[in-house]
């Protein structure tokens, strides 16, 4: 593999984590060593008020701050974390000082093929407010809307960034009755809730084995930036990963816990489903003992790069999504798995070919992207679930995947 230049487009697709198994390039692992070593990471901008307050949140912590609460800062400081500031980050081309693009700016197929689910869904749940977290540029909800028509009489957002719920605002003026806006979740969630690369962006902790001794992954402050820096723990991935390797991984207990309120919350209402895409593993596939550089990785002007510790809130930090953990969560939680599969077989359930036949070939084009195993027809999966197991879910009706879960 040729690992210059790992882009989101290295397979001609500038999309979010492009990279799949084995895509990390081995001569350019996250910097690994043993117990209370440091490798220095300069910062590449001057600082910024972001990094000053996460130099004092690690001078207050002791000198040494968990990896998850470093990304936590990174991604979600108010005002001044990647989400929450003003920068660019949704777009097609780098030209537009976009990082990345996600699958509903591609192709509007991917929100119509979409709504044949959530509409099965509020139909099987007797629902009609459709819920989506983390809602980017509002291209998703959007492409629903105009699909679902009167099957939906509320669409709710929830996100943190105040600057794309005004961007989310302006792209659904025409629907300004239909959609409202939360800063948090209600005690009760009746509808049908949408995630698209929602859990990859929650903190992660990172643990190292080495030499056979686990270490919890953290960051300190030094003259040149932060650095990291490993310390013993308890901590252990959920499964055993074979072999006496180095091996750098992470856990996901943001996501987890994420899923399990949203399940309190579903159950506490009158119905519900939910439905989450992202680009993930089953946990035998996540902790694969060639798996042994983690997954986490930045994305900046369609760029990828695996070091999170510098341009500090400028880029997006990500992780693959342990698909069984999310899907342990729900369950112990009381909800029903409907399914888990790929992308692409969920798409195609869902009468995307059947879309894709009636577009031009500039859209089938880039339809086909969302489809293809090369791209993001495989390495993003879907997994589905609700407060009643008394309906089969349409985009679960071939390939489904639970088994290995």
């Amino acid at each position: 593999m040729d690992c210059a230049g790992t882009s989101k487009g290295d397979k001609g697709l500038n999309y979010r984590a492009s990279h799949g198994f084995g895509a990390r390039c081995p001569g350019k692992p996250l910097n690994t060593f043993g117990d209370n070593r440091r490798v220095t990471t300069p910062n590449l901008i001057p600082p910024s008020e972001l990094t000053q307050r996460i130099h004092q949140a690690i001078a207050q912590a002791g000198g040494w701050l968990p990896f998850d609460r470093f990304m936590a800062m990174a991604l979600y400081e108010l005002g001044l974390g990647y989400y929450t500031n003003a920068l660019q980050k949704f777009g097609a081309m780098p030209s537009s000082g976009s990082d990345f693009v996600t699958a509903p700016g591609m192709s509007p197929l991917f929100g119509q093929t979409l709504a044949v689910q959530v509409q099965e869904a509020l139909q099987a749940t007797g629902t009609q407010e459709v819920w989506e977290f983390g809602a980017g540029t509002g291209a998703l909800a959007l492409q629903l809307l105009d699909s679902l028509g009167d099957a939906v009489n509320r669409y709710t957002i929830i996100d943190l960034s105040g600057t794309l719920r005004a961007r989310q605002a302006d792209t659904l003026l025409k629907y300004a009755g239909k959609v409202r806006w939360l800063d948090a979740w209600p005690d009760a969630i009746e509808g049908v809730v949408v995630g698209n690369e929602v859990l990859d962006a929650m903190p992660v902790q990172l643990l190292q084995r080495t030499q056979g001794v686990w270490h919890e992954r953290g960051v300190v402050s030094d003259a040149d930036g932060f650095a990291w820096q490993d310390r013993l723990t308890e901590l252990r991935p959920p499964v055993d990963i074979e072999g006496e390797q180095d091996y750098l991984t992470e856990i996901h207990p943001q996501a987890e816990a994420f899923v399990a309120s949203l399940a309190e919350r579903l159950l506490a209402g009158q119905g519900g489903a939910a439905f989450f895409l992202d680009y993930g593993f089953p946990e035998g596939e996540y902790f694969h003992p060639q798996r042994h550089m983690g997954t986490v990785m930045c994305h900046q002007l369609h760029q990828a790069d695996d070091n999170p510790l510098v341009a500090v809130g400028q880029k997006d930090i990500t992780a693959h999504v342990n698909f069984t953990g999310v899907a342990l969560a729900a369950q112990n939680a009381g909800l029903e798995v409907l399914g888990y599969t790929s992308q692409a077989w969920f798409l195609l359930n869902l009468g995307l070919a059947e879309r894709m036949a009636q577009a031009s070939l500039a859209e089938r084009s880039q339809a086909q992207r969302l489809v293809n195993e090369h791209e993001m027809g495989e390495l993003f999966k879907v997994v589905g679930f609700a407060t009643s197991p008394d309906w089969a879910a349409q985009g679960f009706a071939r390939g489904d995947r639970s088994h290995r879960l």
